[in-house]
């Protein structure tokens, strides 16, 4: 597991927002983030999830957090320029973006994976993924210290047989993550870097393994280290890396 101990007020007075954080490492995420004093942007397309980690949140009496309904899959140009306009009305900057909403699609050979099921995935992985870089960045420019983390996949690194669209999107991921931390690095006060997760207990790892004992992977919250250690100042100046999270 990734070495790494984070004071308590970590990440006090940040404003970070975090996709896919209804569930599984998002929802992990949100709550650790808002543990060490973050005021967290809970995005998501299921707001029941949404709003049960923010009532979880806040029940902790940790900052309150927000709730953002957002359907990566299907959103268009101007709901993130809209989204963008509501942050920076709200808080005026941002902080931290942890981008880790995905989804696996279909596991199978590339013969047989149809270009619907191959463009979805791209649209949530990728596509969604560049349009809300895009449109926040001019927000996180305006943190003194802000950060933004990209969730990727050992199949993101290294190609694997059957992981079809997945793994395509994950070495995007990669490229995407080491494009913008090249332009930012002497330029402006942002770091770029990747989390390999590794086998984590979540729905989406039973998705991918169904024969596989959950129980022998770390919880969602035991895998935390690094995404707090990337999203707080004790990795300022660290850039362009792409870290395991076990």
């Amino acid at each position: 597991m990734f070495d790494y101990s984070a004071r308590p007020e970590l990440l006090k007075g940040r404003v970070i927002l975090v996709t896919g954080a209804g569930r599984g490492i998002g929802a992990a995420a949100a709550k650790t983030y808002a543990a060490h004093g973050a005021t967290v942007l809970l995005l998501g397309k299921t707001e029941a999830n949404l709003t049960q980690v923010y009532d979880e949140i806040e029940a902790a009496g940790h900052p309150q957090p927000v709730v953002i309904p957002f359907n990566l899959e299907t959103a268009l140009p101007h709901q993130y320029d809209e989204l963008a306009a509501m942050v920076e009305s709200e808080f005026g900057h941002l902080d931290g973006l942890l981008h880790n909403a995905s989804i696996i699609g279909p596991r199978t050979p590339l013969e047989q994976l149809s270009g619907e099921n191959f463009m979805r995935v791209m649209q949530v992985n990728v596509n969604a993924m560049f349009m809300l870089t895009s449109t926040l960045l001019p927000l996180l420019k305006l943190s003194q210290d802000a950060s933004v983390v990209f969730t990727s996949s050992s199949v993101g690194r290294k190609g694997r047989a059957y992981w079809g669209a997945y793994g395509v999107s994950k070495f995007a991921t990669e490229g995407l993550m080491q494009t913008l931390a090249d332009e930012v690095d002497t330029v402006a006060p942002i770091r770029s870097n990747s989390i390999n997760p590794g086998a984590t207990r979540t729905s989406m790892r039973a998705q991918a393994y169904p024969g596989e004992n959950p129980g022998n992977n770390p919880t969602p919250e035991e895998i935390m280290p690094v995404y707090l250690y990337l999203m707080g100042p004790d990795s300022t100046g660290i850039n362009g890396q792409a870290f395991d999270a076990q």
